[in-house]
């Protein structure tokens, strides 16, 4: 996959393989659409940071969750 392009399609592919690698229960609740292109960098820095971890804790899935949340778009 070529993420070097900011599409939405690449922003919805990031947010479901994050909530697959992170077996986020509440993943229905994160939504692609919920997110800017604008935020397309912080988005890939979080996606990179999950996909090279072969483990996380709970802290820092917590944490990760948190920078999302402070992702999304205010509605």
């Amino acid at each position: 996959m070529d993420l070097s392009n900011k599409t939405p399609e690449n922003i919805e592919y990031m947010i479901e393989e994050i909530k697959t690698k992170l077996r986020m229960a509440s993943g229905a609740a994160m939504q692609a659409s919920a997110f800017s292109v604008e935020q397309y960098e912080d988005i890939q820095d979080v996606y990179e940071l999950v996909m090279k971890k072969s483990n996380l804790s709970i802290s820092e899935v917590e944490s990760l969750v948190l920078e999302l949340g402070r992702l999304r778009r205010q509605s």
